[in-house]
């Protein structure tokens, strides 16, 4: 796309939609069931309550949406009903700039922190290694043997 794309109307533009049909046009979710899912788990909040997949979207309301660790907080600003390219996906919402600093953050801490596998000194144990740590514990089909 060019950069006049913003300049352009967005398409399938209405006045109310299903939040789970939403969530999928402005791409936060790959497919609708997907957003129902997560909206049904209660991971996704409009104006701070909990929402049904069902429920009426407006532009100007508020939702949180959880995804993993992080909560993001976007305002709607426009409703379709097209999943459209990601550049115009992207002119339905605008997130917070509380949220974009906790997401910054949270990337960072994520930059920042030491890689579970460095804690292994040695390494990560070979086929032998594992043979002689659990062969204490091995049984014998000869009795005479212990």
């Amino acid at each position: 796309m060019n950069s006049d794309d913003t300049s352009r109307p967005l398409p399938g533009l209405t006045d109310r939609l299903r939040l789970d049909k939403w969530l999928w046009a402005a791409r936060f979710y790959k497919t609708r069931s997907l957003a129902a899912d997560d909206i049904d788990k209660g991971r996704v909040q409009v104006n701070g309550q909990t929402a049904k997949p069902s429920r009426e979207l407006r532009g100007g309301e508020t939702l949180d949406i959880r995804q993993g660790p992080l909560t993001r907080t976007i305002r709607v600003l426009a409703v379709s009903s097209v999943r459209g390219p990601a550049p115009q996906a992207q002119r339905l919402y605008e997130e917070t700039a509380e949220s974009v600093q906790r997401r910054n953050e949270h990337a960072e801490r994520s930059r920042l922190a030491s890689e579970p596998a460095d804690t292994i000194e040695q390494g990560r144990p070979t086929k032998r290694d594992r043979r002689r740590l659990a062969d204490w514990d091995r049984w014998s089909a000869h009795a005479d043997e212990r």
